[in-house]
């Protein structure tokens, strides 16, 4: 069974301060994998790609940067030469895994499905089990060290699921962690 999410990513404030969550820069859908240590992982993976690239240009960047890297994580199982022929893509480049003519023996693949870039004012889809909200800091060019990312990682299920008013599942959702990216690591990711 797939453990779905969804991940709000905001504006700090200048003084370290989450902004509102009722008004997010960018908001994903994450259909699997969507328990915090995965997550957290994830989005400590991406800091540091994007800090050591100096990519780093705000939440709506991350956001659609979190979802390239998620979706490169499953495209080499359809490249696995010893996979099923009705299950993998005969490519030799990314432009290869690009060209319908080969992908049509696939049904759905993971790397094209999985994620969604939603409407913030929609709510949830109503059956996640994680909400996330990652504030991502303005960064200086001169800066030496990186400001930290903070996050909120809610209650499993602690917020308006399904027929209640999924909307305001970010404001009414119950956080079991609110702090510093690093620090989430350190709570879920033994």
């Amino acid at each position: 069974m797939s453990t779905r999410c969804q991940l709000r990513f905001v504006r700090t404030l200048d003084d370290g301060r989450t902004t509102d969550p009722t008004a997010p820069v960018a908001q994903v859908y994450t259909h699997s994998d969507g328990y915090p240590a995965g997550i957290l992982g994830q989005l400590h993976q991406l800091k540091q790609l994007l800090e050591a690239t100096t990519s780093v240009r705000g939440p709506g960047y991350a956001a659609a940067q979190y979802v390239f890297l998620d979706m490169l994580t499953t495209l080499p199982l359809y490249l696995d030469p010893t996979r099923d022929a009705d299950r993998r893509v005969d490519a030799q480049s990314p432009v290869d895994v690009c060209d319908p003519a080969r992908m049509q023996h696939l049904s759905q693949p993971l790397f094209l499905l999985g994620h969604g870039i939603e409407d913030p004012q929609a709510g949830i889809h109503g059956d996640e089990e994680y909400l996330y909200i990652v504030a991502i800091p303005p960064y200086e060019l001169a800066q030496v060290e990186p400001p930290a990312w903070q996050v909120a990682v809610s209650e499993p299920c602690g917020f308006p699921r399904w027929d209640d008013q999924t909307s305001d599942a970010f404001t009414e959702a119950t956080w079991q962690f609110e702090g510093s990216l690093t620090d989430a690591i350190n709570s879920f990711c033994d």
